[in-house]
């Protein structure tokens, strides 16, 4: 079942912020408040107008607070809804509130001062219980909310409610949905579509988010998109109600690995971890991954973006929609390219799209060995190498001593993008070379500094700072740092990641915005529609996941725990084992439920930490000290380990548990 189910009381209509629906019955309740001329406001609370504060909003709708402004008054709206059919809702405000609702039959209104009821006429609930039901719903969200604290200020608050608030249901197809922005694919909140559309990676990445939020919500969320998938496994770029299906493109291939990072960090081990996820995404990925070698071989062979073909689509077959496919519509990386049409692709060849498919390739290879495939799982793998040889060699610029896009005339395209940091990403280099290109695209003049990975290198002489032309992106972002964290480049990674969250937390604390895209300079304000950056999209949330991986980070080989070195807090994280929580203070500690795990020294790292029913195992680095707890000991005293600016491989076995 979709998680939230289509049930009850939530802010299931795109169009508003305040207020519920109800379903199956549809009834529609909005809040507003009156203006100056004394005309009722409702609906026109977006980011760009009237919109303060969202609070927190569960994932079922049980609870949602959400604060907006008309001619200078406040409106402060908390609500309690959920899967019942009671609504409650306390309604503050200096001016006057207005409520619409339409004439039911078999329901009720009821007021009582600030509070609200709406109910079955056959309820009894009263408006005067309102207050008291609200803040029982509050406090059951916020016992299970995720949080952050110290280093991470509010940001799991902020990527929580980017992702929660823009959950809705799409009466056509009477499906749950959570697109990245509702103010994005609704026309009546200025967006670009009717009442919903889905795009590829925002999919995808919408959902990583997501599963720092709820395993279940966030396995929905990365489904959601695969059913649209056509006959040859091609997910499409975008698919949506009033602008139809991109038949002749798709996005970057990046559902395998999103959803076996969600995958991981739903468990300590795979004994905890939702099985369902990869059951449910599998097929449709691994369709999608053959799809690209079978459809967009470009020059040399090489993955290129493209675009079909399609009859009765004038604008299908060009070099506009082939740009769209990268999504990175307006790079100045693809300004001097042209459109094969013997090919379907662009004349040049793409380092960051080879790179992202074969750590698909990898990501696949996983998720078929934990299912049991292990046929698939070699095959991906044996293709996996031989593409990653292929396209090292290819994409390698001896004169710029890096990988460099690659022209069909043999020359390397010079532009310069985070994207030329995937190839870490898929593995291409050797460990020494790797530290080499971070250093040199790293460096402040290029895709460092204190806003580092803008969309195209500051001395590009593409660079405008306005869009994919020199905007900051989370996703461009999130896979250039996952790059970095492959050959374990902390000292980059963990720069970049504090300086990201510098930028998120500043948009969040200062407008209350989770962005579209981030300003590339200081002191610029996006909040206009013309600055084309949408307040709330959830994939900017990853700027958050990025840098809380620094702290507690799941992998293949086991979990990752290190002091970040300044305090830091996540907690109620939702894994299948309890909620976790890690402490970054004087020591590093981790807790499930409230029961220490692991209690180290802040000079110690621990890595491939695995825990299981019965056992419990971990690589322990750096220096001093590191207590863990092993799985049903009967004197409660854990295990000591001491390192001496060493490595040691611990494993620790339950009392009565065959070693």
């Amino acid at each position: 079942m979709t998680t939230p189910a289509p049930s009850g009381w939530n802010t299931w209509d795109v169009r508003t912020h305040t207020g519920m629906t109800h379903l199956p019955s549809g009834l529609r309740v909005r809040f507003g408040l009156l203006d100056a001329a004394g005309t009722p406001v409702f609906d026109g609370f977006t980011w760009r107008h009237g919109l303060v504060r969202l609070g927190h909003h569960t994932v079922d709708g049980s609870f949602a607070e959400v604060t907006v402004e008309v001619d200078g008054v406040e409106l402060r709206l908390a609500m309690a809804g959920g899967p019942g059919d009671e609504l409650y809702v306390r309604a503050e405000s200096a001016g006057i509130v207005v409520v619409d609702w339409p004439e039911t039959p078999g329901w009720r209104l009821d007021r009582d001062g600030d509070d609200v009821l709406i109910a079955p006429l056959a309820s009894a609930a009263k408006a005067g219980d309102a207050g008291a039901v609200v803040e029982e719903h509050r406090a059951a969200a916020d016992a299970v909310r995720p949080r952050s604290a110290g280093w991470y200020g509010t940001a799991a608050d902020a990527l929580t409610r980017a992702v929660t608030w823009n959950t809705i249901h799409a009466p056509d197809l009477d499906r749950v949905l959570t697109p990245t922005s509702r103010d994005f694919v609704s026309v009546e909140r200025q967006g670009f579509y009717g009442t919903w559309a889905l795009h590829a990676w925002d999919t995808f990445f919408t959902g990583l988010v997501a599963s720092v939020v709820d395993r279940d919500y966030a396995r929905g969320i990365l489904a959601q998109i695969l059913p649209f998938a056509d006959d040859a496994g091609m997910i499409p770029n975008r698919v949506s109600d009033e602008r139809g299906t991109t038949w002749d493109r798709s996005q970057p291939p990046v559902g395998a690995l999103t959803v076996l990072n969600a995958y991981l960090a739903g468990g300590l081990s795979d004994e905890t971890r939702d099985r369902r996820l990869l059951e449910e995404t599998f097929d449709g990925l691994l369709a999608w991954h053959d799809w690209w070698p079978a459809h967009r071989r470009g020059p040399y062979g090489l993955l290129a973006w493209g675009s079909d073909p399609i009859d009765g689509d004038p604008e299908s077959a060009t070099l506009d929609r082939t740009k769209r496919e990268s999504g990175l519509d307006d790079s100045p990386m693809y300004d001097e390219a042209t459109y094969d049409p013997a090919t379907h692709t662009m004349d040049l060849a793409d380092a960051g799209l080879n790179a992202l498919h074969v750590a698909d390739a990898e990501a696949l290879a996983t998720m078929a060995a934990i299912l049991g495939d292990d046929a698939t799982a070699a095959r991906l793998t044996a293709e996996a190498d031989d593409a990653r040889a292929t396209a090292a060699k290819a994409f390698w610029d001896d004169d710029a001593h890096a990988y460099r896009n690659l022209r069909a005339d043999g020359s390397h395209d010079p532009h310069v993008s985070p994207t030329l940091l995937y190839p870490l990403l898929g593995g291409f280099p050797d460990e020494a070379t790797a530290r080499d290109i971070a250093d040199a695209l790293l460096q402040p003049g290029v895709l460092g500094g204190d806003r580092p990975l803008p969309s195209v290198a500051r001395n590009d002489p593409g660079f405008a700072a306005t869009y994919w032309r020199g905007r900051i992106w989370a996703p461009m972002a999130y896979l250039a740092v996952q790059g970095l964290r492959r050959y374990d480049l902390r000292d980059h990674s963990r720069a970049v990641s504090g300086a990201l969250l510098g930028l998120f937390l500043a948009e969040w604390d200062t407008h209350s915005a989770v962005r579209e895209n981030y300003p590339a300079f200081d002191g610029e304000d996006l909040t206009g529609f013309q600055q084309r950056s949408d307040g709330l999209m959830a994939w900017g949330g990853l700027l958050a996941h990025l840098a809380f991986g620094e702290l507690a980070e799941a992998r293949t080989d086991g979990w990752r725990f290190a002091h970040p070195g300044r305090p830091a807090e996540l907690s109620n994280l939702p894994l299948g084992d309890g909620r976790l929580t890690v402490t970054a203070g004087d020591r590093l500690v981790v807790t499930l439920d409230g029961a220490v795990l692991l209690d180290a020294a802040p000079g110690v790292v621990v890595t491939a930490y695995r825990r299981t029913a019965d056992e419990v195992g971990a690589t322990v680095t750096g220096t001093g000290d590191v207590r863990v707890a092993v799985p049903g000991t009967t004197n409660g005293e854990p295990e000591v380990v001491t390192v001496d600016g060493g490595t040691r491989r611990v494993q620790f076995v339950r009392e009565g548990s065959p070693a």
